[in-house]
């Protein structure tokens, strides 16, 4: 239980954090709710340009992955991807990533083409995260608004702001919750109480409710906190679990006459080391000594999406430069390959998604009972001060 002094500090804390961040934390939920569908909600607004002609047979082997290359890099008007993202799911398909030039650059952004994996046309392509209300860029704009305010850089430092803003809020519901040891006082520590005044519904709602979630709530802040400003995060989490330095892979300088790997080579070669695994993306080269990067998912990961499985392979011989293996990881690795699929409720499948869809409107739920607890509290303190001049200037009379 918090002290006399020290609770008054965390309430007024908790109640500044909360007026001045209350609408990102309010934004964030909402927002939130939408992405944790945002790949069907988008399928299903977008059919023509999201699915294929026809069932694929998943996985896509390297057969097509060289054809569909081919075909854009013969193509002037893309040429060769930054990205490759192989179609995952029976009608999904492949989406090339090229960067884009001009006014609309920016961080996050980048010109998507949709190739068919059937019949290897072209089915259309967009601008990923350029601001619009259109069917094509309604899914990647909410997106951006949760992630980057559609600010860039600044408004991806902002959202791990809020993230940090609102852990350290959840930590100090949880300190002015915390009650006596005694049972009664456990007891009604839990209970939601109305009894003729909205006014106390309102107040118990917010600090009964706000213990329950507040796990859930501290989970989804810290892993929002850490995806957003990971280099603030990670010296946290390395001060007491062991993990990975980051490295920087480069491929050898080439013999004389040498060719670059293919897409299709580089994935030939990453099924290799990873025979059980999907290969789900393939980042291409960009520059000489740049290295391979292959995203996979192997059987039992908890990302069940694209996988946490990273391989870099040299550019011209394939040979394996380094690997992340979630399955293989030391611990506070294990930790951070947790921290996304926990954020979105993949973690636990669809049940998981949509326990996470409910939970975005807990920070609505929490902004609306807190702002009247101020304001009960705001006009509860004018009136006493009216009394109190009342009763001076009657003295003085």
């Amino acid at each position: 239980m918090v002290s006399g002094r020290l609770r008054t500090v965390f309430v007024k804390l908790h109640l500044y954090v909360g007026l001045s961040f209350g609408l990102l934390f309010v934004l964030m939920g909402l927002t939130g709710t939408v992405i944790a569908w945002r790949d069907e909600l988008d399928t299903w607004l977008n059919p023509d340009l999201l699915q294929a002609s026809s069932a694929a047979r998943i996985p896509v082997g390297a057969a097509t992955v060289e054809s569909v290359t081919a075909k854009l890099m013969a193509d002037p008007h893309y040429g060769k991807p930054n990205l490759l993202m192989l179609p995952m799911e029976e009608h999904g398909v492949f989406i090339a990533y090229y960067p884009i030039k001009g006014p609309e650059a920016g961080v996050g952004r980048s010109r998507q083409v949709m190739i068919d994996p059937i019949t290897l046309a072209v089915k259309g392509e967009r601008l990923w995260g350029v601001p619009g209300l259109s069917r094509q860029q309604l899914l990647p704009t909410v997106f951006h608004l949760h992630r980057y305010l559609l600010s860039g850089d600044t408004g991806k430092t902002i959202t791990g702001v809020t993230g940090m803003m609102l852990l350290i809020t959840v930590l100090m519901g949880v300190a002015l919750w915390w009650p006596k040891l005694q049972l009664r006082a456990l007891k009604q520590s839990v209970r939601i109480r109305h009894g003729g005044s909205w006014s106390r519904f309102t107040y118990t709602f917010h600090r009964v409710g706000g213990i329950f979630v507040a796990p859930v709530l501290a989970t989804i802040a810290f892993s929002g906190w850490y995806l957003n400003l990971p280099k603030w995060v990670t010296p946290i989490i390395s001060s007491v679990m062991t993990v990975s330095p980051p490295e920087k892979h480069q491929s050898a300088t080439p013999a004389p006459g040498a060719h670059p790997l293919t897409p299709a080579q580089a994935m030939t070669a990453a099924q290799q080391q990873y025979p059980a695994a999907l290969v789900t993306r393939i980042s291409l080269p960009r520059k000489p000594g740049d290295a391979y990067e292959v995203r996979l998912r192997q059987p039992g990961e908890v990302r069940a999406d694209s996988g946490a499985t990273r391989l870099w392979l040299d550019a011209y011989t394939g040979q394996r430069l380094g690997a992340r293996d979630p399955h293989d990881a030391p611990s506070g690795d294990t930790f951070i390959n947790w921290l996304f699929p926990l954020h979105t409720g993949e973690a636990f499948g669809i049940p998981g998604r949509a326990f996470m869809t409910l939970f975005g409107l807990m920070p609505l739920a929490f902004a609306v009972t807190g702002v009247l607890i101020w304001w009960k509290r705001r006009a509860g303190h004018r009136r006493h001060v009216v009394r109190t001049q009342e009763r001076e200037r009657v003295r003085r009379a």
